[in-house]
């Protein structure tokens, strides 16, 4: 029988980096986390803590939150600065797990000019898909005889030279859709799982890349944590699809809810966003799915409206990317205007659409002016 790999594993960013982080760890696999100095320090000396709800299991853990500590795992754990990764051929595949106006930031901007220059695989966990990424998407059958200029999407990004370095054959993405948060008064290496649901990554181009993804999903599906002598399945899995769409699947998400949070005179919760007047809702989710399936996504790539609404019911906060821009925040990522070019470029139109894009346009112009 032939031994198992072990692969060693880069990831930006230490936030929300650290849940696919201690998933990979306990399937035997070595990470080496990016972050600040401080961060990293903290890291190296005491390892990251993730909990972990068990579905149907208030009696496991502490109120049903199993935490799982990386000094328990079969896989090493390192944590440096973004200047202090030197030997990038010592790793086989990166994991882009911050926001996307974050890759502009110094030090971080030149490790991945080097990791674009390295031609290593790049694994972005974000909802906002990187050039390289939009480029494979318009080379797919659909969109191959229309003329999609990309562009047109370069101004959405915070600082769109950051991808031009990128191959897209070494580019895919993967949805976020696990929500995780740092417990106020906790240390930064600890992180707690809201809403336990899969990672959804889209296959590379090469099969050698994907098959990378392939051994990792079979790994950390079979892992077991055991807890006082039981041996329990943990949540959180990473999936590995072959459409390129499965990843856009939360867009009509987004554009009905999180950015609906943002309204001039201030910020609302998700759940209002949604349901407060359901039928316009169900019509922009609808619009955008109908726009992502124009792209070449299939109806089974996509969430269902219903299911959407039933989650959005228990978002009482409103979106990441609203806090921040009530906070003062002058990048977001903007999905929005992704949505909307891509919309234009197919001859498609949403008035609700191009509100939210006006709003968010509005917000970050005083935000930078201030």
């Amino acid at each position: 029988m032939s031994k198992k790999p072990v692969f060693n594993i880069l990831i930006l960013g230490a936030s929300y980096g650290s849940l696919l982080a201690i998933k990979c760890l306990a399937a035997g696999h070595n990470v080496t986390m990016t972050c600040r100095s401080a961060t990293a320090h903290l890291i190296n000396a005491e390892g990251i803590r993730v909990r972990l709800p068990i579905k149907g299991r208030r009696d496991v853990g502490v109120n049903g939150l199993v935490e799982v500590s990386s000094k328990k795992l079969k896989g090493h754990l390192t944590a440096c600065t973004p200047q202090q990764v030197i030997d990038l051929a010592a790793f086989d595949v990166v994991v882009l797990a911050m926001q996307e106006p974050q890759y502009r930031q110094d030090g971080i901007r030149e490790l991945m000019q080097q990791i674009a220059l390295a031609k290593l695989p790049c694994m972005p966990i974000m909802n906002m898909p990187p050039l390289p990424y939009l480029a494979r998407l318009v080379a797919q059958d659909n969109l191959s005889t229309v003329n999609i200029d990309l562009s047109k999407f370069r101004s959405a990004y915070a600082q769109a030279e950051v991808w031009d370095a990128f191959d897209p054959a070494c580019m895919t993405l993967s949805s976020p859709d696990p929500q995780a948060f740092r417990p106020v008064d906790e240390p930064v290496n600890v992180l707690q799982v809201a809403l336990p649901t899969n990672f959804k990554v889209a296959r590379f181009e090469s099969d050698k890349h994907t098959q990378i993804l392939q051994q990792l999903e079979v790994d950390i599906e079979a892992v077991r944590y055991t807890l006082n002598g039981e041996a329990l399945e943990l949540p959180v899995k990473l999936k590995v699809f072959d459409s390129l769409f499965v990843p856009l699947a939360k867009w009509s998400m987004l554009l009905t809810g999180n950015y609906r949070c943002i309204q001039a005179d201030g910020m609302r919760p998700i759940k209002d966003a949604v349901l407060g007047d359901l039928a316009q809702s169900k019509d922009i989710y609808e619009w955008v799915a109908e726009l992502c399936e124009k792209m070449g996504a299939s109806p089974a790539d996509l969430v269902p409206f219903e299911k959407y609404a039933a989650a959005a019911d228990g978002l009482a906060k409103p979106s990441s990317a609203a806090r921040a821009l009530a906070a003062g925040a002058t990048h977001i990522e903007r999905v929005d205007m992704i949505v909307q070019t891509f919309a234009a470029q197919l001859g498609l139109q949403h008035a609700s659409v191009d509100q939210s894009v006006r709003v968010v346009n509005d917000w970050l112009a005083k935000n930078r002016a201030a």
